[in-house]
């Protein structure tokens, strides 16, 4: 079945068709099941967008969502030159994963199980790519298409195993700094006892939300910056040991302030705000590590994907 064209009544035509040849614009001989296709995603995702919507605005742990399909977009028409010379080759390949994504869809409504049922859509995405485009076009779609599951939050059980760890690390970490800082500590996992009060490493506290939204700009930025697919990755896995280090650090800071200066300040504004300060640190070390590597792996003239 590999290579196989579809029938020619569904997608008179379009066998093997570079989009160069009419430009950027679709042909309008497949605007119709464009537009059904287009139709019936809506229909069947509808629901599950808008709690998606509502998890993003609600969760600040994934407020970075709104960006990740804007940046998805900006890449289409980044690479609008290379999809329209992209040959158009309709296969019934893809049709397996179509069906897949249905599947897994259905599971997820009918299990009530949000991560399952928002997966299928990139699935479903990349199956219909597949089907109606080819291969080809989905290899040329497979960075904005994957870059979606970046907006999608993790299953509460997935969830709790990454934060928890977080917190054990950035507990551990801060009772190991603050000491050398003049601020004995006692640690019972994730509560570091000081001598004024004790201040507890929560989950919302875990660092989780910084790395999310740190690593999630840091693909960003890697795009924008560097050519190569290994370079972006690096500067991806970087943003981990940055974010964690910051969180740490953050809560070291705040163990200063709860012992030299205000307990009640230190845990209300000051909590907050280093927040955001320790944030944009993190940008700051992201690029200096972006400017090291430059230094070190001299850039390649190549082009990755």
């Amino acid at each position: 079945m590999q290579n196989e064209q579809l029938s020619p009544e569904i997608l008179p035509g379009l066998d093997q068709v570079p989009l160069s040849t009419v430009g950027i614009r679709i042909p309008s001989r497949i605007w119709v099941p464009a537009t059904i296709i287009g139709a019936l995603l809506l229909a069947l995702y509808y629901r599950i967008g808008v709690k998606l919507v509502v998890d993003w605005y609600n969760i600040a742990d994934y407020s970075h969502g709104f960006l990740v399909p804007l940046f998805s977009i900006f890449l289409l028409w980044d690479r609008r030159k290379q999809i329209a010379g992209t040959p158009v080759r309709p296969s019934w390949a893809g049709l397996p994963l179509v069906c897949l994504g249905l599947l897994i869809l259905i599971f997820g409504v009918y299990g009530v199980d949000l991560f399952t049922s928002r997966i299928s859509f990139v699935m479903l995405l990349a199956g219909l790519i597949w089907t109606f485009l080819g291969s080809a076009m989905l290899r040329q779609l497979r960075f904005p298409v994957l870059i979606l599951l970046l907006a999608i939050p993790f299953p509460a059980i997935i969830f709790n195993q990454i934060t928890f760890p977080l917190q054990l690390l950035a507990s551990k970490l801060a009772s190991m700094s603050l000491p050398l800082l003049g601020v004995p500590v006692l640690q019972e996992g994730n509560v570091i006892q000081l001598p004024v009060m004790k201040l507890e490493v929560a989950e919302a506290c875990s660092g989780i939300r910084s790395l999310m939204s740190l690593f999630t700009l840091a693909v960003f930025y890697g795009y924008f910056l560097e050519r190569t697919t290994a370079r972006r990755v690096l500067l991806a896995v970087a943003s981990i040991p940055i974010a964690v280090a910051a969180n740490a650090i953050r809560i070291v800071g705040t163990g200063l302030c709860v012992q030299y200066w205000d307990p009640v300040k230190a845990l209300g504004f000051f909590h907050e705000f280093s927040g955001w300060v320790m944030f944009v640190i993190s940008l700051g070390c992201l690029y200096l590590i972006h400017r090291l590597m430059r230094l070190i792996l001299k850039p390649r003239e190549e082009v990755g994907a």
